[in-house]
């Protein structure tokens, strides 16, 4: 049970930093979803619209999104697009 609650906090966690960077992902006809967060700490996300074909999408996924997930939420070891 408290697995589970961690889990649930730590989703909350990354979905509230991604907030962080919809707007930016938004403004060039993209978004991003948290699919989940694994027991080993890595959150999985889909990146859609605009961002799912652009050339500079894994770059994206590792400055962007990895790096402002990790900032706040430390327990996150990394961030992988699925």
């Amino acid at each position: 049970m408290t697995e589970q609650i961690h889990n649930q906090d730590l989703h909350t966690k990354v979905e509230m930093a991604l907030n962080n960077i919809r707007p930016f992902l938004q403004s060039d006809g993209g978004n991003i979803e948290l699919i989940e967060v694994t027991n080993d700490f890595i959150a999985k996300v889909k990146l859609v619209g605009a961002c799912e074909s652009c050339k500079m999408s894994a770059s994206t996924m590792k400055a962007g999104v990895e790096a402002t997930v990790k900032n706040f939420v430390p327990e996150i070891v990394a961030v992988i697009a699925v």
